[in-house]
């Protein structure tokens, strides 16, 4: 088969030109024609031949003829059988890319197709061929970027449809144009660079792509920087993009950021351009020292504080704020021995604040000259200038204040035995006040002391005890004894000091052991039974306790041959017989002796019942009632005991009769005295009870004489109960003491109210009450309604005279004169 190529120039149509089927030919041979070199006029340049192997015919195809590097030369000057590109619009127009010829058969006797992409596969209908002639044509524009070459087959059948030769291959390469930009890969690069880098220093990189072929200048990209907005401070690559520094110089003191225009060519810099922008920051080095405001500061402290501010110092620094190489660190260097200064900075405007730790003392010293250093956290580059004013100088004056007393020694600790009588010193808790240029006067005082023991001399300070201590006090904590103690000068406004005064009792042995029990049962014989166990207890505490030392008392020699006595441990010891003892009570007698100094004995009665024993050392069932009955009560203590009742109820019997013996002579001697009295009484009605037939009357003397009532000595006696109260439930009422003075009667009225309504003998306040009939025959008669008059100008109250002595009062007042 042969493959013929049309001119698509304005040319005379070209003689058909046979495609060799040689495979040893040179690769750099172009296509001739059949007529040779001479006749073949000049269509492709050098650079688009290509040698036809494996029956392959390859095409050429541009799409924008006028985007070439370089116009194209004379045909003449072009080699034989050579081709230039093409516009692909005008392929498209004149419709013919090639044509394809066999030999076996004549023209109009073959029937051509081709398949493969472009034709019957996607993209579907871009070329096409006429079946007859063998022509193929273009039928749509070519994208090289989408579609970059086609690989179709050709097929020459007879018009039976048998195949005449083999299928030959057909590949189109659709040759780039440079017809697409170069595209940053984003709008904005940003870098960072440390200030003052030297020369040559990576800040960042641009990079930018390009759609069209990369192995062709149309996508040969050069990068450059059209503005820099100052000096020439960065350069970038042109091949790689890179961004570096070329100058020394960069100070983001002066210039904190810059912004760099970039450009993006293709054709090797000739071509398409994109533009972009690059941000570059500066980062911050300390290469500012901080520097003081001024050379000195004068500041004033209040003496006897501390955790207070006293001042501020005002540093400069040009770096950044808010980092390392801004942060200004404070160091005192002289003027302060004793560390009662410090220096913190201030986060916020990196000021210095000068605060007092330890509290000052004006009488020992008034000024404080100090010398101050400033530098930052992060250490100063070696090449920055040093600081003018690293150094400054504080004058701290210190104000003279009223200081609180202080105590000599706080708290003080002293002990005391217990029992002390009133009277014993316990210590001197005196202070001192600090102002020793002020004449001043201290004062003592007790702020607390919760058993009221102590008593402290109001003008030294000595501490002695005013009543005697109880042992089992529950202010005493492991033997300890806690009061406070105030000392306070005269200034104005006074100033006061506390002192903790720390007291321990000292435990004294003023108690003797005691048996517990001073009882118990022990078999008859020794080899039965394990004997009595006997304890004892002290009040006292260690060391004045335990261990105790039980001995059988000597005065009775007879106990050492009958029994014996054993120490078990510190408290415990063990009675046993030594020989067979009669059953029954038998009353020994035991000395008891503690470890205190010195130590305390007492001889005490041990009842100790013998009973018959079994094998398992219990007492049978038998003397259970011996042992019962023998319980340590004789007969003596028991008639001791009876003559003791009956002595104690005499006595009751004797007081109740005095008692009302005097409940009516005090009675009789208070009518009596009160006939005359006319100020108002109140009257006992019982809630309402009773009527005006009830003259039991409360006199008001109770309340205004208290102290006269109770020298008659008469009880106040029981309020009778209401009548509404549920039988039974009647409360004992508690005795109360009578006012002692005019000023306590509102605390005696109000607590007796209290009580009232706390007595659960009677309903609340506001359950419904049942009165009595108040009878019937009364002389006042019925009371007047409040409506029936609008005044009391038609009263008479003459008949108020006829009442008695109470009311003349109230007939002078109301009635005529």
């Amino acid at each position: 088969m042969r493959e013929n190529v049309r001119s698509l120039s304005d040319r005379p149509p070209l003689p058909h030109l046979t495609w060799s089927p040689a495979f040893g030919s040179a690769p750099d041979t172009c296509c001739h024609s059949a007529a040779g070199p001479a006749q073949a006029p000049p269509l492709l340049p050098p650079h688009t031949c290509y040698h036809s192997l494996a029956r392959t015919l390859v095409l050429s195809l541009t799409r924008v003829l006028s985007q070439q590097k370089a116009p194209l030369p004379p045909p003449d000057t072009l080699p034989a059988a050579c081709y230039r590109p093409m516009d692909a619009a005008l392929l498209l127009a004149l419709g013919l890319l090639a044509q394809i010829k066999s030999d076996k058969q004549q023209l109009g006797s073959v029937i051509y197709s081709i398949q493969g992409p472009g034709v019957d596969e996607e993209p579907r209908g871009v070329f096409s061929i006429d079946k007859f002639t063998g022509k193929v044509s273009l039928n749509a524009m070519l994208d090289r970027e989408k579609t970059d070459r086609f690989r179709l087959r050709a097929f020459a059948l007879d018009l039976g449809g048998a195949t005449l030769e083999e299928p030959t291959d057909l590949e189109i390469v659709v040759v780039d144009q440079n017809d697409n930009r170069p595209v940053f890969r984003q709008e904005v690069f940003t870098g960072r660079v440390l200030e003052g880098a030297v020369p040559g220093t990576y800040v960042t990189r641009a990079e930018a792509t390009d759609a069209d072929d990369p192995e062709t200048d149309n996508a040969a990209l050069r990068y450059s920087i059209l503005e820099q907005g100052g000096p020439q401070l960065f350069s970038i690559d042109p091949l790689t993009g890179e961004i570096r520094t070329v100058q020394v110089g960069l100070d983001r003191e002066v210039v904190a950021v810059y912004n760099l225009t970039l450009q993006v060519a293709d054709m090797s810099g000739d071509g398409l351009t994109a533009t972009a922008s690059a941000i570059i920051t500066l980062e911050d080095i300390n290469d500012n020292a901080p520097e003081f405001t001024g050379d000195q500061f004068f500041m004033e402290a209040a003496e006897a504080v501390s955790g207070v501010d006293v001042g501020r110092l005002e540093v400069e620094d040009r770096d950044l704020p808010g980092s390392p190489n801004w942060a200004a660190r404070f160091t005192i260097l002289e003027g302060d021995p004793d560390g009662q200064f410090t220096i913190r900075t201030d986060p916020r405007t990196n000021e210095g604040v000068l605060s007092v730790v330890k509290p000052l003392d004006y009488e020992s010293r008034e000024w404080y000259d100090l010398k101050v250093a400033v530098q930052n956290e992060a250490p100063l580059q070696a090449a920055a200038p040093r600081a003018e004013r690293g150094q400054a100088r504080v004058s701290v004056q210190v104000r003279d204040v009223n200081e609180a007393p202080v105590f000599q020694e706080n708290p003080l600790r002293t002990s005391l035995a217990e029992g002390a009588a009133p009277g014993t010193p316990v210590a001197t808790f005196s202070a001192r006040d600090p102002d020793t240029q002020q004449l001043q006067r201290l004062s003592y005082s007790k702020d607390y002391d919760p058993e009221d023991w102590l008593q402290v001399d109001g003008a030294t300070g000595r501490v002695q005890t005013q009543r005697v201590l109880s042992p089992s006090s529950p202010f005493l904590k492991d033997g300890w004894y806690r009061a406070i103690i105030l000392a306070r000068d005269d200034a104005s406004p006074p100033s006061t000091a506390t002192g903790t005064l720390s007291i321990e009792i000292l435990e004294v042995n003023d108690h003797a052991p005691e048996l517990s029990p001073p009882w118990g049962s022990l078999c008859s014989t020794p080899d039965r039974g394990s004997g009595l166990l006997l304890g004892a207890t002290d009040e006292d505490l260690p060391p004045h306790g335990a261990p105790f030392h039980f001995q059988l008392s000597p005065r009775v020699p007879e106990l050492a041959r009958n029994w014996s006595l054993s120490q078990v441990n510190v408290s415990h010891a063990r009675l046993r017989p030594k020989l067979r003892v009669p059953e029954g009570l038998h009353r020994l007698s035991l000395l008891l002796q503690d470890s205190g100094q010195p130590p305390q004995q007492r001889e005490q009665p041990l009842n100790v019942t013998v009973c018959r024993c079994g094998q398992d050392g219990a007492c049978l069932p038998g003397a259970a009632a011996l042992r019962a009955g023998g319980a340590g009560i004789s007969l003596g203590a028991l008639v001791i005991m009876l003559a003791s009742v009956i002595l104690l109820l005499l006595l009751a019997l004797l007081v109740a009769l005095l008692a009302r013996f005097r409940q009516q002579s005090w009675d009789k001697r208070l009518l009596h005295g009160l006939q005359d009295d006319l100020r108002d009484n109140i009257l006992n009605y019982d809630e309402q009870g009773g009527g005006e037939e009830d003259q039991d009357a409360y006199d008001i003397d109770q309340l205004r004489h208290p102290a006269e009532l109770a020298a008659f000595g008469a009880p106040l006696g029981r309020p009778p109960l209401r009548r509404d109260a549920p039988f039974g439930r009647a409360r004992p009422q508690v005795t109360r003491a009578l006012p002692t003075s005019p000023a306590d009667i509102a605390d005696f009225i109000n607590d007796g109210l209290e009580a009232a309504d706390c007595d659960p003998s009677v309903p609340p306040y506001d359950t419904a009450l049942i009165y009595d009939y108040e009878g019937d025959g009364s002389l006042a008669g019925t009371l007047s309604s409040i409506l029936s008059s609008l005044d009391d100008e038609d009263q008479d109250y003459s008949c108020l005279r006829e009442w008695g002595p109470r009311f003349s009062r109230l007939a002078d007042l109301y009635g005529p004169p």
